[in-house]
């Protein structure tokens, strides 16, 4: 018993220690974070080209011309080039200007190919004459940049970039980007520190929760950026590009990027609702039948928030934000009724 106490005892801090355990706490965070940014870092490229498939698409389709197929024989048809079987010639198009040896060749450029089947077995396209660039002869069988083994569910141009207007923007951009990635990764950690700061005010039966509430939320923010960049994004940058379809589409790479990537922090921390839910439930602060009785005041403060983070004003892709949060409020309840319970102090366990 006199072990308990003293446990109470030394949970109890002073302001100071208070400021110094803050201290403590926002260092090892610091640290976390600058290792969770290098790893980051070495995979930047990556990071980026992943989150900037959505924005590319969505500029392909925006510039995509639709023209009817009409042929004169009408027998001819349009095929993929995974169809391509081995012998037949076609005309190859560089989409874009690609780098032969010491030459280049302008996008534009057609060239006579064949599919051919190379040494390993593997299909490929392959120039059926030879192509003088410049004062370079490119010979007869160099193999094309076309993977015919692709399947044909990429309907990204490789045209389609976004714009840098200096020097020093891609390397920002690639720091911005591994410092977004870095926070995500380290969320558990960082979620740790959090809960080892507020764990003195809790009593010691309702420290126990650190591991659900740190597994729940990482689960939950991992959950909401998935739902951000492949259920919200595409179809509000899609509609932002439509409207923007009479003029030149040339998009800024930062801009973009911290577009895209505070919608996913912020579905990332909306998703927090159950975790936090649950451990407020558990330790008694919120119960389901508080929830309920504040579903008014929560449905405003919901269509706020879809207000301020959806990138559009149409009702549409602000209800694609406002319906998760409001599925996540209900869930929210449910959690609260299920594991709620009515809070107790230490004296209450053991009597």
């Amino acid at each position: 018993m006199k072990a308990e106490e003293a446990e109470e005892i030394s949970g109890q801090m002073s302001f100071l220690e208070h400021l110094d355990e803050l201290r403590r706490r926002i260092v090892n965070s610091l640290i976390i974070l600058v290792i969770a940014f290098c790893f980051c870092w070495y995979f930047s490229g990556s990071i980026y080209n992943f989150l900037s498939i959505p924005v590319r698409q969505a500029l392909s389709e925006a510039k995509r011309r639709e023209v009817p197929i009409e042929v004169l024989t009408g027998s001819e048809k349009v095929v993929a080039v995974t169809e391509l079987n081995e012998g037949e010639t076609v005309k190859y198009v560089f989409d874009k200007a690609t780098k032969f040896g010491s030459s280049v060749v302008a996008a534009g450029t057609s060239v006579n190919a064949v599919v051919v089947n190379d040494a390993t077995g593997k299909k490929g396209l392959f120039t059926n004459e030879p192509v003088v660039v410049s004062n370079v002869v490119i010979p007869k069988g160099v193999r094309l940049p076309a993977d015919l083994l692709m399947a044909e569910n990429n309907n990204t141009n490789s045209e389609e970039s976004l714009v840098v207007t200096t020097a020093t923007e891609p390397f920002t951009l690639y720091v911005t980007v591994s410092l977004y990635a870095a926070v995500a990764l380290a969320l558990p950690f960082l979620l740790f520190q959090v809960w080892g700061f507020i764990s003195p005010a809790l009593y010691k039966h309702e420290r126990a929760y650190v591991t659900p509430f740190i597994l729940l939320s990482s689960i939950s923010f991992v959950g909401g950026a998935a739902f951000a960049y492949y259920i919200l994004f595409p179809p509000a940058v899609r509609y932002l590009l439509g409207v923007g379809s009479d003029f030149s589409l040339m998009l800024k790479a930062t801009e973009y990027f911290d577009f895209i990537t505070i919608i996913m922090l912020a579905m990332g921390l909306i998703f927090q609702m159950p975790a936090i839910t649950y451990v407020l439930a558990r330790i008694g602060i919120v119960n389901a039948l508080f929830l309920t009785k504040s579903w008014k005041y929560a449905i405003v403060v919901i269509l706020f928030v879809a207000a301020v983070v959806s990138p559009t004003a149409d009702i549409p892709n602000m209800m694609l934000f406002a319906a998760p949060m409001m599925i996540l409020y209900v869930i929210s309840i449910f959690i609260a009724w299920f594991f709620g319970k009515k809070r107790q102090k230490e004296e209450e366990i053991e009597a």
